[in-house]
């Protein structure tokens, strides 16, 4: 037959097929459909003419009626499209209650490698419809503009955020400390390097760090950085092979490396501010809200392990 019959083909025809064969009656498929047997009849009828098969059998009296081949054929065809419209319709509903859809997250890699695996494992147990959809930047202010673009529904980013149409809440309070290689004299002393022996210091920093660059300016001598690498484990790796030190919020070590110092810096630096953002005149789905809630409980247990630490 030639193709283009075949879009002659409608929904109710094969909800029509389905429903007598389920039935085994036209009249039972009828019933089940909310419709009149004349009408399941007809659409039987018109099927069979748009296919150019017989697809049912009509015995008479009180047998029932069955399917031919072609017809069983065309039903698994036809169930699998009816299904396929039911989780439309199922995913559709979940979506205008805000149960299902696309969440697109910014993050860094300190969160990713820190935050993200218990967030998004809590999250995903709780709404398992909704498809996370991540991208990483190893600078926030890019991540940020995403958010004022529309490509992005949230970000994470250090606070203070850059200019833009954005709200945000704060997660997480971040210590910067001093990693120094173990033959260092000051990973040797008891007590905190000052601020003008950090100056002194041979350093290993970020390319692209908005809030190590604030760091850097409330020194009142500059700081002499030798090398820098937006990777973590690049600067936490020179710093042990001795290139000289860094200045890094907790997060973003490798936590039990032996091949590192860590010195506490709590009252000379101040730490990163940590925060979720998302823009403030588009429209925020209970998804979203509730990544922003699972990403506050998470956090907030990581602090308290911090600080315990």
């Amino acid at each position: 037959m030639e193709p283009d019959r075949w879009l002659g083909v409608e929904l109710r025809h094969l909800i029509a097929l389905e429903a007598v064969a389920r039935e085994g009656s036209f009249g039972r498929a009828a019933t089940s459909l909310g419709y009149t047997q004349s009408a399941v009849s007809q659409q039987i009828a018109t099927l069979e003419r748009i296919v150019g098969e017989r697809l049912v059998e009509r015995p008479g009296g009180p047998k029932p009626v069955s399917l031919t081949e072609a017809g069983e054929l065309l039903l698994r065809h036809a169930q699998a499209i009816v299904a396929r419209i039911a989780a439309a319709q199922a995913d559709l509903s979940a979506l205008s209650d805000g149960e299902a859809g696309v969440l697109r997250v910014g993050i860094y890699q300190s969160i990713g490698a820190r935050v993200l695996p218990e967030l998004m494992r809590r999250f995903g147990a709780s709404w398992p419809r909704v498809e996370i959809q991540l991208s990483e930047q190893a600078d926030d202010a890019e991540l940020l503009a995403r958010v004022e673009r529309g490509e992005l529904d949230l970000t994470f980013a250090d606070m203070p955020l850059t200019e833009g149409p954005f709200e945000a809440e704060e997660l997480l309070r971040d210590p910067y400390v001093l990693l120094l290689p173990p033959e260092s004299p000051l990973a040797k002393r008891g007590s905190p390097p000052t601020p003008r022996e950090i100056a002194e210091l041979d350093l290993i920093g970020y390319r692209s760090c908005r809030s190590l660059d604030k760091i850097a300016t409330a020194f009142r001598e500059p700081l002499r950085f030798v090398f820098r690498s937006d990777h973590n484990g690049t600067v936490q790796g020179l710093v042990a092979a001795g290139v000289g030190a860094a200045m890094l919020p907790r997060l973003a070590i490798e936590p039990h490396d032996g091949s590192v110092v860590e010195q506490e810096l709590t009252g000379r630096v101040p730490p990163r501010l940590i925060a979720l953002a998302w823009h403030r005149d588009r429209y925020r789905s209970p998804a979203a809200r509730a990544f922003v809630e699972t990403a506050r409980e998470v956090c907030a247990e990581l602090q308290e392990e911090t600080l315990a630490a």
